[in-house]
């Protein structure tokens, strides 16, 4: 009855699972927020800076700005708007689904001071003289839409209408929008700032009224627009834009549908490889899987998060990722079965074994996916949020969800002596009177003797990294605006053009450019870089000729020379702090040989990216980062299980005596580890592949540099890593005679008592 209850509530779980997922999937996926990247919009990065001289800067100056700044946004009526205070003396806004991104950057840029001047330009009233949230949107006698306001002082505006008046023929009372107080020369800085004219009426008689109706050449748009900044107030400073990107409302929808398609595919190729490969496990990973997915959706949109383009392929890689563990407790249950153990003996200590290399494994991916959120800027902040989700659900799932269900299955009795459903033949297995340890198991990789053939491994190396210097002193870095500054634009066209062509338009624009790049499957996107930094007056115009020649509104992204420094400055920080923090852990959970081993590992797989994008020319932006990161996240992944698994068989020893049994230990190691290795690098691959294949424009430079990171990564783990560790260790066996192991510490030294 025991065993029979077990399948039922296997089965009951499934329906729950399924029932669940079927009936609240659909709201779920409906409420994630997307990011300007799949819906179109813009963001702007602002430096706040003194509005008069000697003005101090303060933080509670920044978020009064931050503050004003949203009034505005709430006249735009956009339902999530992303303002954050940044670096003190920043302020970042993400506005996506705008469709009018002109009059939003306008919006917020604008100093939003009416001020009433003669024909000399002095000033006569200027906002102060104005009521407070009297400001509205209207129609005048004539039915034409204007902008009606309450002075706070009918006798003054009745003094400033007579002296206007009495300067006739010049009796004209220009209205200006967007004027500093506290300069001194108007007309200078109209020309530099070029404050937007709103009319020049004539005063013909003397108007003692409270209130004021400006009428213009207005649509109802604008006199909604200008009465809501109005009320909004002016800004207590001055806004330079240090960094924005535009992306068109086609090039967002775009995106979201290739991506999806591409995660589709890569995840259905992952269900397929673990079906056939582990059979009944590969079917509960299956199930956890799709519970992670789902989970993962819940946990972000309860978090009110926002899915970008890196976010997606972070939950994608999280899915490769997350089957890792399920791989490493599968191929732990199989050795157990080999030996032969019965399937729930087998299933006990496999999963037991398999703990610690997936704890420290996930730790360790944890901490770089940390540090790329701590010094990641917007889309790249969404990914490592993306990515730290991930590892945590897919810890819940794969190790707690898989085990409650593939232990139902397995205390049912159903699998005993069915080796084959695991993936395993009856050939393979031996019987329990032939007392086989698991280190003594035969592998495909046997005929490999990784450890005495390391300085070949050494060589190649050596050789790789020479030739990438040289390549790297010649052809340097194709490095993007996020880093080298300047301006990029994204063409979408419906049919195929050519730089030539696009060449020609540019110029007939009057912004001719030979730095154009054709890409899209095809070849209907043409990227063209400026080294100047282009004003939002020049983006506003630049997009509308684009537009209206291409059909399609481009992506548009400025970098100021202070930010791209800024931003390289923090990556390198970001790659030394998770370096760092890496090595302290390793260090700690192992011995600091390791940690330097997988440090030497790590530098190994980073330059091989770097390299490779230098031969290639492809462009290195933000998200490079965020992919070299990730690798070294995951690279430390295969390092960390072969280390656990050199740990765990000289526990098993006890006590190393020569330099041979140590390389025989290391080769048995890594043996054992190769094929879930090969497995769980195979399973990212699918969907990284995908990804470059099928996925947006936007992200493939970022997923090809995974794919070199990985294959680089899983070289160093098998090849480098645990080599370097074994000549290190050499050493200390040369020195002290023999190596013992600390079974309470679960550490190795010398003869001598541990410390």
């Amino acid at each position: 009855m025991k065993k029979r209850s077990r399948i039922v509530a296997f089965l009951l779980l499934l329906v729950m699972l399924g029932s669940l997922i079927g009936a609240t999937s659909k709201p779920i996926i409906k409420d994630v927020r997307l990011g300007l990247d799949l819906q179109g919009g813009f963001e702007v990065l602002y430096e706040v800076q003194p509005l008069k001289e000697g003005q101090k800067i303060t933080e509670d100056t920044v978020t009064d700005t931050a503050g004003a700044l949203r009034n505005r946004v709430d006249v735009l009526g956009v339902s999530e708007p992303s303002i954050q205070v940044e670096s003190n003396n920043r302020i970042r806004v993400q506005l996506a689904g705008v469709e009018d991104q002109e009059s939003a950057r306008e919006l917020l840029s604008t100093q939003a001071n009416l001020t009433f001047r003669d024909a000399d330009d002095n000033l006569m009233l200027d906002g102060t003289d104005l009521k407070e949230g009297k400001a509205k949107a209207n129609f005048g006698e004539t039915g034409n839409p204007v902008v009606t306001l309450e002075m706070k002082d009918p006798d003054k505006f009745g003094e400033v209408t007579a002296e206007i008046k009495a300067k006739a023929p010049e009796n004209v009372m220009v209205i200006w929008m967007d004027f500093e107080e506290g300069v001194d020369s108007y007309k200078e800085e109209r020309m530099k700032e070029k404050p937007k004219f709103i009319s020049a009426p004539f005063v013909s008689q003397v108007i003692n009224s409270s209130n004021v109706e400006i009428s213009g050449n207005f649509t109802v748009e604008e006199t909604k627009s200008l009465s809501g900044i109005l009320n909004a107030g002016a800004l207590p400073v001055h806004l330079e834009e240090i960094y924005s990107t535009s992306v068109g409302a086609q090039f967002g929808a775009q995106a979201l549908d290739k991506t999806i398609l591409a995660g589709i595919v890569g995840i259905a190729l992952i269900f397929i490889f673990m079906l056939i490969y582990y059979r009944i496990p590969g079917f509960v990973a299956v199930v956890t899987l799709s519970v992670y997915i789902y989970l993962i959706l819940f946990v972000f949109t309860g978090i009110n998060g926002v899915l970008t383009l890196p976010g997606i392929a972070a939950l994608m890689l999280g899915v490769g990722m997350a089957v890792d563990a399920n791989i490493l407790t599968y191929e732990r249950i199989k050795e157990e079965l080999r030996v032969g153990k019965s399937v729930k003996t087998a299933f006990s200590v496999g999963a037991k074994s398999a703990f610690t290399a997936i704890l420290d494994a996930n730790i360790t991916t944890l901490l770089a996916a940390v540090v790329l959120f701590i010094f990641g800027t917007s889309s790249v902040k969404g990914f490592a949020t993306m990515l730290i989700i991930s590892i945590l659900v897919s810890f819940l799932t794969a190790v707690w969800g898989s085990r409650l269900l593939l232990g139902l299955i397995v205390h049912s009795g159903m699998l005993d002596g069915k080796t084959g459903l695991f993936g395993i033949s009856k050939k393979r297995v031996h019987a329990p009177e032939e007392d086989v340890d698991t280190l003594d198991l035969t592998t495909k990789f046997d005929r490999f003797d990784f450890v005495h053939a390391r300085k070949k491994f050494y060589v190649i190396s050596m050789i790789l990294i020479i030739a990438g210097i040289i390549v790297l002193g010649v052809f340097k870095l194709n490095l993007g605006i996020d880093f080298a500054g300047g301006t990029r634009v994204e063409i979408l066209s419906d049919t195929p053009v050519t730089a030539e062509e696009i060449s020609n338009t540019l110029e007939k624009i009057g912004h001719p450019a030979t730095d154009i790049v054709i890409s899209g499957d095809t070849n209907n996107i043409g990227v063209v870089r400026y080294k100047e930094e282009f004003k939002q007056e020049t983006v506003n115009k630049f997009k509308k000729d684009l537009e209206a020649h291409y059909g399609a509104d481009p992506n548009i992204s400025t970098v100021s020379n202070k930010v791209g420094k800024e931003l390289a400055k923090n990556a390198l920080k970001a790659l030394l702090v998770a370096a760092l923090g890496i090595i302290i852990y390793v260090a700690f959970r192992f011995e600091w040989r390791m940690g330097v081993s997988s440090i030497i590992g790590l530098i190994h797989d980073a330059f091989f990216m770097v390299a490779v994008f230098s031969i290639t020319r492809l462009e290195v932006d933000i998200t490079f980062i965020a992919a070299v990161l990730t690798i070294v996240g995951y690279s430390i992944n295969d390092t960390i299980v072969t280390f656990d698994r050199i740990r765990e068989n000289m526990n098993k020893i006890g006590k190393i005596n020569d330099e041979k049994q140590l390389a025989d230990i290391v080769n048995k190691s890594l043996r054992q580890t190769l094929g879930r290795s090969v497995n769980t690098v195979l399973t990212v691959i699918f969907v990284v592949v995908a990804l470059i294949v099928l996925g947006a424009e936007a992200i493939r430079p970022f997923s090809i540099a995974l794919l070199i990171g990985l294959l680089a990564g899983t070289y160093s783990s098998i090849f480098i890593s645990a080599q370097i560790w074994f000549d290190l260790k050499k050493k200390e066996l040369t020195k002290s005679g023999g190596l013992k192991v600390d079974k309470e510490k679960k550490q190795w030294g010398s003869d001598e008592p541990v410390v």
